[in-house]
């Protein structure tokens, strides 16, 4: 069977949830034993997202072969169980940077080089890339950005070709857009999801399927009057609802009959989708026995989608668990020695997020310091980790000036250092340690308990390392060294004796938790955050009604 191609494209707001409509139709056509992967095409003119502030775009979600991109990468992964890599991630900058890069070497002989042929046929190289592999059987893409957008239309126009290069048959045309509720009419309106679809059109790309986000049902009137002048079947008008949970959004799609829509259009084979795991985890997501509360302390949690893999990981250790974990948000420049036991009354866990600059650094050690003296669970991720190394090496170690290099340059007790390659390394963008790196345990430690292996892999990014050349007196002191870079002997996870669950990592282990297979230090964190809970009556036992996954 050749690949086949769904493009879906977004029209009239932006935050519709293009990207969670892609992975819940991954989801479903997965579970009918179809090989799929996921690619976001960013209209954006950066390179990649690694040098954006987190208030601008939310969290960077590296990938196994270290590529910087988009959030949405997450969900993919999230949804599918599926490992996605640089390809599945293309920007403007880097179609640009590629093209002017080959008009450099003389690779267009001479030509002049135009948004049309040009940068249409590299958008159309990578997207072709990852149906020739051979891996998959579909290939869905989603274009970022609203239709009308300038900067999306060499997009929506290397999908009009593409559309004819492969083969009408072997793609599809999915269109997310919005049906408001007015309330002063008391009617829902359809007129902007058909400009939007007008406009689309215009750029000579016909939807095949649209898929309307709606607070409020959608009655057969309103189906028919927007299959009528979008000129799409009524059975191609799938409601899209909101969910109080994004995983519900795959049983949703499936009970519009989304994935039976598409199978049809495109003929594809396939058996009846398996989704009793996923209806398990949901049961379990909206069924828990008792709730807890974490707390995140990061210097960016007015923007949750800063931590959004930290979330969605916490979800999933916590339908491990048969518990809800509710974040507490904690924003580290509030905290001082002085109020945060206060900030952190009753919480059954903490975890110091990771990030960049010395903005709220004190705070973060506020936190780290109390939870370990109070001997409450502690997980520390990255720059999280290496705040307990200076945490420790101040107050414990009695280096009162221990820092990171990157905070004081000139500090006696550099604790944490900017590792050796990357002292001469001026660019910003795509220089870190980035990626999959091996680690290597010690037993008999809370992280050995946790994977139950000796040896694994977990993502990376960050410049800044443990110095092995003062590592010596964390050691002497009670700091427990248990992960390592075999190849570098780089500090890679450190605990701490005589505490319930203290934790920190320099990789970011939440990036690889997947519905399926939930991230272990996740699930043991939970865990152990879920036994402190019992032990000083902090846990609140839930008392309602089982919610039937599906019924509403």
């Amino acid at each position: 069977m050749s690949t086949k191609y769904i493009f879906v494209t977004g029209g009239v707001t932006s935050s519709l949830g293009k990207g969670i409509i892609c992975a819940s139709l991954g989801r479903l056509l997965v579970a009918r034993g179809l090989r799929v992967t996921v690619q976001k095409l960013d209209p954006y003119i950066n390179v990649d997202p690694g040098t954006m502030n987190p208030y601008e775009h939310g969290e960077v979600y590296v990938t196994e072969d270290g590529a910087e991109t988009d959030l949405d990468l997450g969900h993919y992964e999230r949804f599918l169980d599926i490992k996605t890599s640089q390809e599945n991630n293309v920007t403007t900058g880097r179609v640009y940077n590629d093209v002017i890069s080959k008009e450099r070497q003389g690779a267009y002989l001479g030509k002049t080089v135009q948004v049309i042929p040009h940068i249409t046929d590299e958008i159309k190289s990578h997207t072709l890339a990852l149906g020739e592999s051979g891996d998959y059987d579909i290939v869905i893409v989603e274009i970022g950005g609203t239709v009308g957008d300038i900067e999306s239309l060499p997009y929506i126009e290397a999908v009009r070709q593409l559309r004819y290069d492969v083969g009408r048959h072997n793609t599809l045309s999915i269109h997310l857009t919005l049906v408001p509720y007015l309330s002063a009419a008391r009617e829902l309106k359809t007129k902007p999801t058909q400009h939007s679809v007008k406009t689309l059109s215009e750029s000579g790309l016909q939807p095949d399927i649209i898929v309307a986000r709606s607070e409020y049902e959608l009655d057969e009137t309103i189906r028919n009057k927007i299959a009528q002048f979008c000129n799409v079947e009524q059975e191609d008008v799938i409601a899209s609802l909101d969910a109080e949970s994004i995983y519900e959004v795959p049983l949703l799609m499936q009970g519009e009959g989304l994935d039976e829509r598409v199978m049809d259009k495109l003929k594809l084979e396939g058996g009846e989708p398996d989704l009793e795991q996923w209806i398990g985890f949901v049961e379990a997501v909206r069924n828990p026995s008792t709730e807890i509360e974490i707390a995140l302390v990061g210097k960016y949690v007015e923007h949750h989608d800063a931590y959004k893999s930290i979330v969605e990981a916490f979800i999933h250790a916590g339908a491990v668990n048969d518990c809800e974990v509710n974040i507490r948000w904690i924003q580290s420049d509030d905290l001082t020695p002085g109020n945060v036991e206060k900030k952190l009354e009753g919480v059954s866990g903490v975890l110091v997020a990771p990030g960049f600059g010395g903005r709220g650094i004190d705070g973060k050690l506020a936190a780290i310091n109390y939870v370990r003296e109070n001997k409450i669970p502690f997980f520390g991720i990255c720059l999280g980790m290496q705040c307990a190394v200076i945490e420790f090496a101040r107050n414990v170690c009695g280096w009162e000036d221990a820092n990171s290099t990157e905070f004081d340059e000139d500090t006696e007790h550099p604790i944490i250092d900017l590792m050796p390659d990357q002292k001469d390394i001026e660019n910003k963008g795509g220089t870190m340690r980035l990626g999959l790196y091996d680690c290597k345990l010690k037993e008999n430690t809370k992280t050995y308990e946790a994977y139950g292996k000796l040896q694994f892999q977990e993502r990376h990014r960050h410049r800044y390392e443990v110095n092995n050349n003062l590592r010596y007196k964390l050691v002497e002191e009670g700091m427990e060294l248990v992960g390592f870079n075999p190849e570098r002997d780089l500090v890679e996870i450190i605990e701490i004796k005589n505490h319930p669950w203290f934790v920190g990592v320099q990789f970011h282990p939440e990036l690889c938790s997947t519905v399926n297979n939930p991230q272990p230090l996740f699930v043991d964190f939970v865990k152990a955050s879920l036994n402190h809970a019992k032990e000083h009556d902090l846990n609140v036992p839930i008392e309602r009604e089982k919610i039937i996954v599906g019924e509403t």
